[in-house]
């Protein structure tokens, strides 16, 4: 006997299959890579109302959306795993915090590149890219209404690690998107310049030493910003329990994404 599907039922599988094809997360205006499913994205909400994802692609790379905005934070395409950035929008802001080949990947940047593509950076990476706007710690951009970026101090501070990320070279930055505050420390320890960090919602800390913090440092650095949430990143193979367990009082949400 031939079975004849009701117009209704019809209708009910179209719309789960539109529903299943709304939740994948990430979109990818270029394509779709067999990869996204492993990305990990969270969704903040602006004091104005509006929607900031943050993608979670791996190690110090991550990707940012809010209003049509669509920022790239130290792409490399090369570093486990391989990323195709083909498979993201055109970046109208890519941020480079310093020129180490986990942070700075010229053909990722070309890849994500359009012809109104900004590359701000620092002076070192701007010199070998051949372009891009340079900002030193302590400068501001406005890049549209609402938007700004400020570039914060980064480099170590423990005698003998200063060859890693010396002093005045390397930036953070704080990420203002309509009020949402979000800061990317970049390569760094715990370091003064901190205790001028305030009313952040979003931290990104770095926790490999001995290029970055250990546990111990991120649990002072995250208790002198006071972030509203914390990802650690950057963080190899260093034991993420032990951040979480040092943090449990502090009060801080503590995420743990894919940024090994």
């Amino acid at each position: 006997m031939k079975r004849v599907q009701s117009p209704l039922f019809t209708l009910i599988i179209i719309t789960l299959a539109m529903i299943n094809i709304n939740a994948t997360g990430c979109s990818a205006a270029r394509g779709t890579d067999a990869n996204t499913s492993s990305w990990q994205v969270d969704t903040f909400t602006t004091p104005g109302g509006k929607t900031v994802t943050i993608t979670a692609i791996k190690h110090g790379s991550l990707a940012i959306s809010c209003d049509g905005l669509e920022l790239q934070i130290d792409p490399v395409a090369q570093y486990e795993p391989p990323t195709d950035y083909s498979q993201f929008p055109t970046a109208d802001v890519i941020i480079v915090t310093h020129e180490h080949s986990d942070h700075y990947d010229p053909n990722a940047i070309a890849t994500l590149s359009g012809k109104d593509t900004r590359v701000i950076t620092n002076h070192r990476v701007a010199d070998m890219l051949g372009h891009g706007t340079i900002m030193a710690n302590g400068d501001t951009l406005t890049l549209r209404q609402g938007v700004t970026l400020q570039a914060v101090p980064a480099y170590n501070t423990t005698p003998g690690r200063d060859k890693f990320h010396p002093r005045g070279r390397d930036n953070g930055f704080i990420i203002t998107l309509d009020g949402l505050r979000l800061y990317v420390a970049g390569d760094c320890e715990v370091m003064p310049e901190m205790q001028d960090i305030h009313d952040i919602d979003v931290a990104f800390l770095p926790c490999n030493q001995p290029y970055t913090m250990t546990p111990q440092q991120l649990n002072q650095a995250a208790r002198l910003i006071k972030p509203r949430v914390l990802f650690p990143y950057h963080y190899s193979d260093t034991d993420m329990q032990q951040v979480q367990d040092l943090l449990r009082d502090s009060g801080i949400d503590v995420r743990i994404r894919n940024y090994q």
